[in-house]
């Protein structure tokens, strides 16, 4: 049986929109300003654009050699604690800027990982793997395990919490 694929909709064309229609304003009532911010916005973007490519070529090489389906299956309907702690293990060791990981994470989403598998891997991301040993370094090793340990039981626990939520909305999987 074939499915059929969704049309490409570009789901940001009313920021697009909106961010053109503020530069339009701002270059009329105030150019030097304008041309700034453009300025700005330039080099933000050409900063990222890094980020992007990695992701894109990480999300292809995923998608090649692990479809989604594959991977959502470790993390979906029945995947038991497994899936928990791969969510916790994958959070943890993610890097970048969140949002260069939203692509991939929707992607994911959308094959069955589960709503609170999501809320596990965001918060766990609070760890970040580079920056501890200066913490331990600067506040002991003692008080990083701690501090590392309560952020995954928050982790898990905000997962468990969005998990009550659904439930309570009679959701299973994901909206």
């Amino acid at each position: 049986m074939k499915t059929e694929e969704k049309p490409f909709t570009f789901r940001g064309r009313y920021l697009l929109l909106t961010v053109l229609i503020l530069y339009a304003v701002l270059f009329l009532t105030n150019s030097h300003s304008a041309l700034l911010a453009l300025g700005k916005s330039g080099s933000v973007l050409l900063k990222i654009l890094p980020i992007f490519a990695v992701v894109i070529l990480f999300t292809a090489l995923l998608n090649y050699f692990l479809k989604p389906k594959q991977i959502a299956k470790h993390l979906g309907k029945d995947c038991g604690s497994k899936g928990w702690l791969w969510a916790l293990a994958a959070g943890v060791i993610s890097h970048g800027p969140m949002y260069a990981w939203y692509p991939l994470l929707e992607d994911l989403r959308s094959h069955g990982m589960k709503d609170e598998l999501l809320a596990v891997f965001f918060a766990s991301r609070a760890i970040k793997i580079p920056l501890l040993p200066m913490m331990i370094d600067s506040f002991g090793l003692i008080f990083t395990l701690v501090f590392s340990f309560s952020i995954l039981v928050g982790a898990l626990g905000q997962g468990m919490c969005m998990r009550v939520l659904q439930e309570k909305k009679g959701v299973t999987g994901h909206a």
